[in-house]
Formats: C-alpha cells, structure tokens, sequence
C-alpha cells in the first residue's frame, strides 16, 4: 500500500478502509495480492449487482472485442448499441408499459443527474428544483446542488441557489408529504415552483432510508396536480436492487424522467442511461454531449445483463434473500441496544446510532474477511449491497461474519469506555 499512499491524493478514500492490495475477484469475493479472499457487500457502491466478472457477461465483451467491434463511437449507431436499445424496450420498458426515450449521457451518474435538470428546467421554463433531505445525487455541480450531506457540500465553495430541500419520509416530527402540497399550493411559501422534484426511492448513501409507498404516491400526485416532472434517481436502488429492476415499481410509480448508472452494465463498465417522456425530448442536437457517452463495451455487457430480468426468477430470488438478509440483522440488532435495522430486497442497513461503534464494526469485519461500507449523514450506518446473485452460504457466512464483528466492537467500545473512567 506504501506506493499507492505516496502516489495518490489525499481524496482517496474506500482503500484507507480497507488497506490491502486486490488483485482478483469472483462472484461476491474478492481476493488480496496474498490470496486472502474476502465477502464483499459493497459491490463497488451498487455497481456489481451480478456479481464480479460473471462469466456469462464478460464471455460476451471478450468475444466482442476479439471480432474487432467498435469500443468507442461518441454516439454513433453501432450494432452493440441497437442491441442494447431494443433489448432495453423489449425487456424491460414493454413489459412494463412504459414508454421512454433513450439518452446516453456521460457515464457517470452524476452525468446523468445534470442532464436530467437541464431538461427538466429547458422543459418546464423553471429554475427550481425540489430534493429531499437525505438525498444523494452526486458531486459535479448541478448534482452537488441536490445533495444534502454537508460533508459533500462544503468543500465546492459555490453558489448552489435554484434549489429547494424539503424533508424526507420519515423526517422526525414532520408529515413531510403534507408539508410538500402546502407548499406547492401556498403562494406564499417562500418555494418557487419549480421544474421537478428528484428523489431517490430509497435513498443509499443517505442511510438506506426506504419511503413508503403512500409517500411515493403522494409525491407523484402532487407533482402530477402541479405541473412538476418527477425525476427517480435510481442509480443505486435500480437494477434490481431492491427486488424489482426499478425500485420505484413496488409504487407503482411512472416517473417523468430516470436516471440508470452503476449496475446497468453489469460488470463495471461504465454507463448511464436517461429515461425521458417522449414529450420532454426538446434537445437541441449535442446540446448535452460528452466524449464517452457510448460505451459499447457497456452496451455488450448490459443487454447480456438484460437476461436476468427476462423472467422473475431473479427478482423473486433477491426477495427471498433479502428477507434472509433482513433475518439476520434483525437478530444482531436486537443483541445491540439502540440499533435499527431498514432496507428493501438486497439493499439492507444496520444504524448503530453511534459513528465510532459503525468505524469499528467496518474494522472488525475487513479483519475477519467482509467488506462494508458505512453511510448516513452522521456515518452511523452499516450498509450491505452483496451482489444479487449471491450464494445462499456465502451471504449466510458474510452475515455471521458482520455479526461477529458488530459484538467484538461492542466489547471494544465497553472496554474504552470502563479505561476511560
């Protein structure tokens, strides 16, 4: 690690967590350059939702690339490209009655955030925008504007304004969704109205908050009452994340605009995906551009990735994991006083309530072979984002192994504190 601490700036981060150097991964373990192996339940942040390398996407991308496709093309029609589009409509968009426009924008998720704005307020002829505290959306700067964790935010030292941030499902204290109407409805509310309202149905970094469904409904048709667009961050909730490849359909929801990044290409490469109502396609011809907005790479990977959810075998499957997954932590909650457990299919948490106790819960398990990552506004939250297509044994030994590590913190944490007195 000395040459990548020497060599790399300060904003590293995931590798001061977890210090070894990897070398090799399969399925959901990754394995050390001394051939120690390791569960992962981070996933790279959501975006190996079939797992590392899964032979069945990567055969795909080799034989691609052995036949001298096309790996670059702005956006060029490519044969790689046409095949994800119609295997995208036929899979996923048909099925479910939605009918939406594609647009490739950068690969990043922010990417697509920004370009979700920018139509949405070229659509609408308004600058506000509505988001949620809790919220996540990226840290370029129109998606730093939506994002509420301070930490992201004061470090950019611009001005973030044409933003409104009301609370969450859930905010203590408040309904927040009445709190929503009224101030759409209230000419004197201080609120502009504005070009949309971007949410994330369950929201990731922010601590795996999960909205009720009512809620959902209930944004939507306020949204719908008054001219608003409703944009679905589903970059880390989508894919089938959640038990549904978007996880905004246990709502039933039919956003105007979605944002598809992480796992969408299914083995890392990146990609992200705009879903917009035909009506709001008012672009003007490379008015959003970028030089890599046509990973065909990507494309080769994502419409293989597209057989998963040609059934509901898988979905099924992360359900019934997920409640497996849910099982557990509720059973290492109830030995830790004052932790909650949250979470929908394959998206789970634990919040210790405490950022040192979560610090040391993330040590012990790296110690013991498990990776985990922590999130939430006051770093309080463990969060497991195991691939969706995980061995029944290999999450169950990952599960044991986080509730190993979550009592050896705890006895970490009496023995400081019995030192200290």
């Amino acid at each position: 690690m000395r040459s990548v601490d020497q060599l790399e700036s300060e904003v590293r981060s995931y590798c001061r967590a977890f210090p070894v150097v990897f070398s090799r991964a399969q399925g959901a373990c990754l394995f050390d350059d001394a051939g120690r192996r390791f569960i992962d339940f981070l996933s790279g942040a959501g975006t190996l939702n079939y797992g590392h390398n899964n032979p069945r996407l990567v055969r795909g991308v080799i034989e691609y690339l052995q036949r001298d496709g096309i790996v670059h093309g702005l956006d060029l029609a490519t044969t790689a490209k046409r095949r994800f589009m119609e295997r995208f409509r036929d899979v996923i968009l048909e099925p479910r009655g939605f009918s939406y426009t594609l647009q490739f924008t950068g690969p990043t998720g922010a990417n697509g955030v920004e370009a979700a704005l920018k139509l949405a307020r070229k659509a609408t002829r308004r600058r506000n925008v509505i988001a949620f505290s809790g919220g996540y959306h990226g840290l370029s700067a129109g998606a730093l504007a939506v994002t509420a964790n301070t930490f992201y935010r004061d470090e950019a030292y611009v001005n973030r304004t044409d933003v409104s941030f009301l609370p969450y499902d859930g905010y203590p204290g408040v309904d927040s969704l009445a709190y929503l109407r009224e101030v759409l409805r209230d000419p004197g509310s201080g609120v502009d109205l504005p070009a949309a309202v971007i949410l994330e149905s369950v929201q990731g970094e922010g601590g795996v908050n999960v909205a009720s469904t009512d809620w959902l409904r209930g944004v939507e048709a306020a949204c719908r009452e008054h001219g608003v667009l409703l944009i679905a961050d589903e970059i880390q909730s989508g894919n089938g994340r959640t038990g549904t490849f978007f996880s905004f359909e246990r709502a039933g929801l039919r956003p105007d605009l979605v944002i598809l990044s992480k796992s969408l290409s299914g083995i890392g490469l990146p990609m992200t995906l705009l879903l917009l109502k035909p009506e709001l396609d008012v672009w003007e011809p490379g008015e959003h551009s970028g030089t890599f907005r046509g990973n065909n790479l990507a494309f080769v990977a994502a419409a293989d990735a597209l057989a998963y959810w040609e059934d509901d075998t898988l979905a099924t499957d992360v359900r019934r994991k997920g409640d497996r997954a849910g099982a557990a932590l509720d059973r290492i909650a109830a030995a830790c006083p004052g932790s909650a457990v949250r979470g929908v299919g394959l998206f789970r948490a634990l919040d210790l309530h405490d950022p040192a106790l979560a610090v040391d819960v993330r040590a012990e398990a790296f110690a013991r072979g498990l990776i985990v990552e922590i999130c939430g506004a006051r770093a309080t939250t463990i969060k497991l984002l195991p691939p969706l297509v995980i061995d029944d044994d290999v999450l169950d030994e990952g599960l044991a192994l986080l509730a190993e590590s979550v009592s050896a913190a705890q006895k970490k944490t009496v023995t400081h504190t019995i030192a200290s007195m």
